[in-house]
């Protein structure tokens, strides 16, 4: 298959690359600073030449939009919006005017979509979306907001020949540097992996293998189509979440932090807290529904998993980070 990513240059970009090319599917990279081979420019909010490579694909993913690694500053929420809206209203133009448009268009979406909860999971049928819950800072509503909009977008794309999913992922976990595992695991051996403000909050994550295996699932079922949970089905606690990957790498003991030391640490790291105070508690009922079978169900084998990639990697040195 050729495969369209837009903003495919990210942690999940390299992830999808990675497994898809060594798949033998032709991937083509849209971005705003091309450099190697199979990557095509474009600027994320006006058709240009690069819509030649979405014409007679077979799918496109999209996973254009800033990242939420930052501060939560007006500015960078209102980048948040734009950069995801435009990208994605774009691509469905690219769609739209193709002579020979995608089979398929799976958009990048987020598990933030769903309310800060302990109650109860979050499913695609019976999970509350957020917005609305007392007691949370007024701009994670905004957050709820941008996932809104960017489904809202993709939904009302006029592309009547291609089938659209709306793909609201957890944190996807792989050992490469710079992403979310890294960075966690990076707090673990500082020994400052223990609970945040208690660590009650649940944390939804899947592994990277799961991920991929998800997105060729979807590509493949003609009959899925609209919002889907990319989630391991068994989210837990933050504190167990943490106290697993320390036993994982082998670190006995990780600090627990209050509120307020958690916003320090989130300034210092240039992000914002939450992404660590959220209860996301997300399931992935269609995938399960639909008999997807995920390898790594449970955070422990992923973990254990996870740490034994980088162990051998960095035992191999730079050639094998190449």
């Amino acid at each position: 298959m050729k495969i369209v990513i837009p903003g495919g240059t990210g942690q999940v970009g390299a992830v999808l690359k990675r497994a898809l090319t060594g798949a033998g599917h032709e991937v083509v990279i849209l971005t705003r600073r091309p450099r190697h081979e199979g990557e095509v420019q474009w600027d994320g909010r006006t058709l240009a030449p690069w819509t030649a490579a979405v014409d007679g694909s077979d799918a496109v993913i999209n996973l254009a939009g800033r990242t939420v690694s930052c501060r939560y500053t007006a500015a960078n929420l209102q980048e948040m919006m734009d950069s995801r809206v435009d990208s994605t209203r774009v691509v469905g133009a690219a769609i739209a005017g193709a002579a020979r448009p995608p089979r398929v268009w799976l958009q990048m979406s987020t598990a933030t979509v769903y309310a800060h909860r302990f109650d109860a999971p979050n499913d695609e049928a019976t999970g509350l979306i957020g917005g609305t819950e007392p007691g949370v800072p007024e701009y994670w509503a905004y957050s709820v907001e941008i996932a809104k909009a960017w489904e809202q977008t993709q939904q009302q794309a006029a592309t009547p020949a291609t089938r659209k999913v709306a793909l609201r992922s957890a944190m996807v976990m792989s050992p490469d540097p710079g992403g979310v595992f890294s960075v966690l695991l990076g707090l673990a051996r500082l020994g400052l992996g223990g609970p945040v403000a208690g660590g009650a909050q649940y944390v939804s994550w899947i592994h990277e293998h799961d991920f991929v295996r998800a997105v060729e699932f979807l590509i493949d079922r003609g009959d899925i189509a609209g919002p889907v949970n990319l989630a391991a089905p068994h989210p837990l606690p933050q504190r167990a979440f943490m106290r697993t990957l320390r036993s994982a790498w082998g670190v006995p003991v990780g600090l627990p932090a209050t509120k307020w030391m958690a916003e320090v640490g989130a300034l210092a790291l240039r992000t914002d807290t939450e992404l660590l105070l959220k209860s996301r508690r997300v399931v992935p009922g269609r995938l399960v529904q639909a008999g997807f079978g995920f390898q790594y169900a449970q955070w422990p084998r992923a973990a254990e998993e996870l740490v034994r990639r980088l162990r051998n990697r960095v035992a191999r040195g730079p050639a094998a980070r190449r």
